[in-house]
Order: structure tokens, then C-alpha cells, then sequence
């Protein structure tokens, strides 16, 4: 595992977002980390687990690139709305339950609009001291 894994109430952030989004699992709720359901690979649907992060800037947007033309060449952002064609990324070994991966803190998940989302907090709250 390359980090804490992502769960319910974790925050993200985009790339080409102007804000922060809060992540909801749904692809495995029965698995929980801390009371909180955990995250799979497959937690990638727009606006049920993945947010919208406040106004997007990227000219790859349709919305941003007509916004920015119509303000003769002004970035214009416009309301986020993610596209993601696939799902969350692995940037190591990933830990496995009932044959699903969750993900971790290093792993990313990509916009059809050139946003790369990652993990802001996991949402794991418990600290332990040695």
C-alpha cells in the first residue's frame, strides 16, 4: 500500500479546479475504515463520489475554451463538472478486499479535461504514536 487509504469524507483536489471537492465511496460501502466506507479503484462517478471543484480553468473544457474566445482570449473559468473516462490510477501495490483495490493517498484519477485529481486527506482521522 503506498498510503492511507482514501475514504468518505476525504477531500480532493483538481488541477485545473479553483476548490477543493469532498469524496463519497459507493463502489464497496461495506468495507469501512474508521466507521467510514472506503474507497475502490471503481469510486469514479461524477457528482455521486467525485464533486464538482468549484470552477474550472482549463482551455480543454468546451465551457471554459467558448467563455474564454467570447472574453477575446481572457480565461474565462466556467462551473466544474468532471468527465472521467476511467477509473482511479495506482501509484504502487494496492491493498485488496474481496478482489477490489481501494486507493491510496498517491494515487490519481484523470479528467477528460487535462485535470489530474488526487488526494488532498484521506478522511483517516486516528493517530497513532509509538
Amino acid at each position: 500500500m503506498s498510503g492511507p487509504i482514501l475514504v468518505s469524507g476525504g477531500s480532493l483536489v483538481c488541477t485545473m479546479g479553483t476548490a477543493p471537492s469532498v469524496f463519497t465511496a459507493m463502489a464497496n460501502p461495506s468495507v469501512q475504515i474508521e466507521g467510514k466506507p472506503a474507497a475502490t479503484m471503481m469510486d469514479n462517478t461524477p457528482l455521486t463520489s467525485i464533486k464538482p471543484f468549484g470552477m474550472c480553468t482549463s482551455l480543454a473544457n468546451p465551457a471554459v475554451a467558448a467563455a474564454t474566445a467570447a472574453a477575446l482570449g481572457v480565461l474565462t473559468p466556467q462551473p466544474c463538472m468532471p468527465v472521467l473516462p476511467g477509473p482511479w490510477m495506482a501509484s504502487g501495490q494496492k491493498t485488496k478486499s474481496g478482489g477490489k483495490a481501494f486507493v491510496c493517498q498517491g494515487d490519481c484519477l484523470m479528467c477528460a479535461y487535462a485535470g489530474n485529481i488526487s488526494i488532498a486527506n484521506s478522511g483517516q482521522t486516528k493517530v497513532i504514536v509509538n
